[in-house]
């Protein structure tokens, strides 16, 4: 597990009075938001942006979830941590019936214990990072862990769990005791790489080789400043089309960002630069971001 952990320094005493006080008092900017489509959800391949990192995907007649929270706050506290800026794209109730729900890490906004209970609930099973098991166990579920570069078949879809650049821990004392990871879903007609939350490695071009071609790469832009605290740990959009470019994939959707403010730069600001950037590549329109609630075929 140490090989790409990635520490980030510990918050300033500034950082923290500015997460608090946005927490109390929201900056400006969001993601966009449209009303969801119940029909479009059936879409098949399909991909629906339920907000930050959770999404709805449809692929090869399977139906699953990356990192669902539905939380108001991405915190261990109701009443103190990231608030959200707008709601989720599609209602838990109004979900189709899911196969299965991927989990990249353990930080709160990734791994949501409320969430987890509701969708527990439903029987569905959960495919984690090493160690993250307990948590879904915790909240009534039930788990399958792989570590990197293990893979299992739920419904026919063979999952990869990935090498990713970052951490865990979810208090003072688990620091870095769960395994952080990304994902690779391949189907019979389709390869979709979930990033999860992640820095820029040299293991992205490693995920192309061996588990390419990837049809579509979700891909974190958001939460990149202050760069001495982030660098290591998130990825800034001009990088995160890089990583799109080294994993080989024809599509990219940037996503962990407008839901939550997480970070310093303006809310608004990662899918500007992301777009940019890719069309200073030459990406036109296969680099993409989404409205909340959106759905896409890939």
């Amino acid at each position: 597990m140490d090989t790409l952990r990635a520490d980030s320094p510990a918050p300033t005493a500034a950082f923290l009075w500015r997460r608090l006080k946005a927490s109390i008092v929201p900056r400006a900017g969001r993601a966009p938001v449209v009303p969801f489509d119940a029909r479009a959800l059936a879409l098949n391949p399909g991909l629906t942006w339920i907000g930050h990192a959770s999404f709805y995907v449809r692929q090869d007649d399977r139906s699953f979830l990356t990192d669902p929270i539905y939380s108001e706050r991405a915190s261990p506290l109701s009443f103190a941590g990231p608030r959200r800026l707008v709601p989720p794209g599609v209602p838990l109730a109004a979900l189709p019936a899911l196969d299965f729900v991927l989990l990249s890490h353990d930080h709160y906004d990734h791994t949501d214990l409320g969430t987890l209970r509701a969708i527990a609930a439903r029987d569905v099973p959960f495919v984690v990072p090493t160690g993250v098991g307990e948590l879904v166990e915790k909240a009534g579920g039930r788990a399958i862990e792989l570590g990197w570069w293990e893979s299992t078949t739920m419904g026919g879809l063979r999952l990869h769990c990935v090498p990713a650049q970052h951490f865990s821990g979810r208090s003072l004392t688990d620091r870095n005791r769960r395994l952080w990871a990304g994902w690779v879903v391949e189907g019979p007609s389709r390869r979709f790489y979930f990033a999860g939350d992640t820095g820029y490695f040299p293991g992205f071009s490693e995920i192309g080789r061996r588990l390419g071609p990837i049809d579509l790469a979700a891909i974190p832009i958001g939460a990149y400043l202050p760069r001495a605290m982030m660098g290591r740990v998130h990825m800034n959009p001009e990088e995160a089309v890089q990583a799109a470019r080294d994993v080989g994939a024809a599509r990219a959707v940037g996503m962990h960002w407008g839901t939550f403010d997480l970070a310093d730069e303006p809310i608004d600001e990662p899918p500007r630069r992301f777009l940019d950037e890719a069309a200073r590549q030459g990406w036109g329109d296969r680099a993409f971001v989404m409205k909340i609630g959106e759905t896409r075929g890939f």
